[in-house]
């Protein structure tokens, strides 16, 4: 709990009270590998933040084929954000690569906190900056690379991740096959 709490502090200020308020407010929930978060084509109805474990962001292509979009490790939030706030379906999977942890804000929970905490939202819409800049810094630190280099990329970005997460997933999200993938782990090792 101290560490979503440090988290948001990073963030902006609220006072003991209202830390204890949000921590009243989240739930610990757990995810068996391979559960969802949150599904396609359903609303996002909760934010969490992972104190243990590794999701991924992902959506399936026409002919089915998977594409991660990317992973979330601990100590950060993950939310379907477009669904979440705007109370939409979902186009994307939030899914436990791993068993995880998570404190949990249902949307309810959420809106109270909004009301409660009055830089509660300013706060979020921070936290989300932050991430979406991220997201958009790595992708573009690796859009213009060969495939030996966004797996160096992604083993500097994210070091340790590499070892936790299936070759088919790393291998997607990187935009490359399973077999490229491991041709080039081969290599460098």
């Amino acid at each position: 709990m101290e560490e979503m709490i440090d988290y948001i502090l990073r963030f902006g200020a609220i006072t003991k009270q209202q830390i204890a308020l949000a921590k009243s407010k989240a739930e610990t929930i757990h995810l068996k590998k391979g559960e969802y978060f949150s599904e396609a084509n359903k609303n996002a109805k909760q934010v969490g933040f992972i104190v243990e474990g590794v999701i991924r962001v992902c959506y399936y292509g026409k002919n089915g084929e998977e594409y991660t979009r990317c992973f979330v490790r601990e100590e950060r939030f993950v939310v379907d954000s477009v669904s979440f706030f705007n109370d939409t379906p979902s186009s994307e999977y939030v899914e436990a690569v791993t068993d995880c942890t998570l404190l949990v804000f249902s949307k309810r929970s959420f809106a109270e906190l909004s009301v409660a905490i009055s830089n509660w939202n300013d706060i979020f819409t921070r936290i989300l900056t932050d991430a979406l800049m991220k997201k958009v810094q790595d992708s573009n630190t690796m859009l213009n690379q060969d495939a030996t280099t966004r797996y160096l990329k992604f083993l500097e970005l994210f070091p340790n991740m590499a070892n936790r997460v299936p070759l088919s997933m790393l291998a997607s999200y990187l935009g490359i096959t399973q077999s490229s993938l491991s041709r080039i782990r081969k290599n460098i090792s």
